[in-house]
């Protein structure tokens, strides 16, 4: 079995990381290198990855002052040496199987990136996000795609649920970016995709990996106004893919930037933020005239994102 190579970022989160690296040691596909990077925590976080790390010899532990999670990722991107690399979240945790089904779809394949499917976790419930059908091979085009075309839910631009050789990373410098509190991920998996002119992945709908749901979770604790990193990093993928060729589909990013912004001027709306509610319709003028452009055939959108535009906050 080739060497994988697993990075986690950790930083305050000694109520889960136990259950994180206990499912990943215990991965059926055993020829790990798990890279824990303890991003200054000032819980006993950073003591756990130790204890871990002496008990199994396949982990190994930086420790560094409080950079955020791009730049511990980084440091782990920096250190790595297997054929393969995964990313994990320290609050996540993932089944037995994972890593065993990615590498064996993989090669089975020929690709270089593989997708799994996975839950979403609440306190409460696990559901079982979906994915329409795709091809058995995912060309450059198809990935591109599935990031902002609805129905592939499961697919979405995480890293934390794919696997890619390593090769991408010699073609090209790929790193997260470190100006981003939001979008990093969907940022660096569309550069990976186009790190290499073959690139090409494969997806099985099997859920495999536990994304948690947290109060504290970046998405859900940030206010409104200062999501606009979001939007900030599909700028930023809209203009790689213009620069690669690849202006048809920067057409579905510009179309998905309005959508988010939508989902935010509706957040601001229940929540009586004028502020955000007026920053959010500013960015879905942006790219307004795409939007409308490739939804003729969905009135329900073009009346909901009009509603949204008309909308004021009542006094």
């Amino acid at each position: 079995m080739d060497k994988i190579s697993i990075i986690i970022p950790v930083y305050n989160v000694e109520q889960y990381i136990r259950k994180c690296l206990d499912s990943v040691i215990n991965q059926t596909h055993s020829n790990l290198e798990i890279i824990c990077i303890n991003d200054g925590s000032t819980d006993n976080s950073g003591k756990i990855c130790d204890e871990y790390s002496k008990k199994d010899n396949r982990i190994i532990v930086f420790h560094q002052l409080n950079q955020g999670i791009s730049k511990a990722r980084n440091l782990g991107l920096r250190n790595f040496t297997g054929q393969y690399i995964g990313f994990v979240d320290p609050d996540d945790w993932i089944e037995p199987d994972m890593y065993e089904i990615l590498y064996n779809l993989i090669k089975s394949k020929d690709v270089f990136i593989g997708i799994i499917n996975y839950y979403q976790d609440t306190d409460n419930e696990c559901t079982r996000m979906n994915i329409n059908e795709l091809p058995e091979i995912l060309t450059k085009e198809d990935m591109l795609k599935c990031l902002f075309e609805s129905g592939y839910g499961g697919f979405r631009g995480a890293i934390w649920n794919k696997l890619l050789k390593a090769e991408l990373f010699k073609s090209s410098k790929l790193e997260f970016a470190t100006d981003l509190k939001m979008g990093r991920d969907m940022l660096f998996f569309v550069s990976a995709v186009l790190a290499d002119v073959n690139c090409t992945g494969a997806c099985n709908d099997k859920p495999l990996y536990h994304y948690c749901i947290r109060d504290s979770s970046i998405t859900y604790s940030t206010p409104i106004h200062k999501r606009k990193d979001m939007l900030i990093a599909r700028q930023r993928i809209i203009d790689s893919l213009k620069n690669k060729g690849y202006g048809h589909i920067s057409m579905l990013a510009k179309r998905h930037y309005c959508y988010c912004a939508s989902l935010y001027a509706e957040e601001a709306l229940c929540s009586k933020d004028e502020f955000s509610l007026e920053m959010m319709k500013n960015e879905i003028n942006i790219y307004l005239k795409e939007y409308l452009e490739l939804n003729e055939k969905y009135p329900d959108r073009i009346v909901r994102i009009n509603n949204i535009l008309n909308s004021k906050i009542g006094i």
